[in-house]
């Protein structure tokens, strides 16, 4: 008989280690440098909201990460400008880019912990979006590769790329939990798949990953951070 549970997934960024706050000091780097070759009537908000803008845009293009964060703050300078952005601020644009690639990782308050606690009982797996090279590098410098049975890096968390990874790494989606920070890819898409869907606030969004929680979905489940994630899981079996 297969348990109510056997296979739990973690989202990575902003789940186990910081990483919004990394984007939101270089988002402020960009309007720092951009503020003087700007019409008057353009101020940082707006600076902020034509990146967003684009980024949304080049989703599909470049996908998620630091590099396509870095492509659409150059075409967003470019454009805000009217095309005279100065080369010098499109390379301190790409310097902030590539320190952001560099930052140490900082685990998230109770991550090892938390991963440990079902490490070894409960099939293990790592899914988190993003640049390929940049989660292998966070991951390696995490300390806690060694904990999952597996790890996959996707270009969306949709329903179907849920069912797919949780048939290959367990029972399938009804039998399985995903533990993140976003409301929309990592509670929403996951029940949407037929698994537990667990919220783990963070206190930094990034403005894509809003939604509404599916508060009437009886595989909807919160908890104030992953100290409570050990306890949860036993009450699912």
């Amino acid at each position: 008989m297969i348990r109510n549970l056997t296979t739990i997934g973690f989202d990575a960024d902003d789940t186990l280690w910081h990483n919004e706050r990394f984007f939101r000091v270089t988002q402020e780097r960009f309007a720092e440098l951009l503020m003087d070759h700007t019409p008057a009537d353009i101020g940082s908000e707006q600076l902020e909201r034509r990146l967003l803008d684009a980024e949304k845009r080049n989703l599909g293009r470049y996908g998620y990460g630091v590099k396509g964060f870095t492509l659409s703050m150059i075409e967003t300078a470019i454009e805000v400008t009217q095309e005279h952005v100065p080369a010098a601020v499109i390379k301190e644009l790409i310097t902030a880019g590539q320190m952001m690639l560099s930052y140490p990782i900082e685990l998230l308050p109770h991550a090892r912990a938390a991963v440990e606690a079902v490490a070894g009982r409960y099939k293990v797996v790592l899914i988190t979006k993003g640049d390929l090279l940049d989660q292998e590098r966070k991951l390696a410098q995490s300390g806690l590769g060694e904990l999952f049975d597996g790890v996959e890096v996707v270009s969306e968390k949709s329903p179907e790329v849920y069912l797919d990874i949780f048939t290959r790494h367990g029972d399938g989606a009804a039998h399985a939990m995903m533990v993140g920070n976003s409301m929309r890819s990592d509670v929403v898409a996951a029940i949407g798949a037929g698994a537990w869907g667990t919220y783990v606030p963070h206190g930094l969004v990034w403005e894509v990953e809003h939604a509404e929680a599916p508060k009437h979905s009886p595989r909807y489940t919160e908890i104030a951070d992953l100290s409570g994630l050990a306890d949860l899981v036993n009450s699912l079996n």
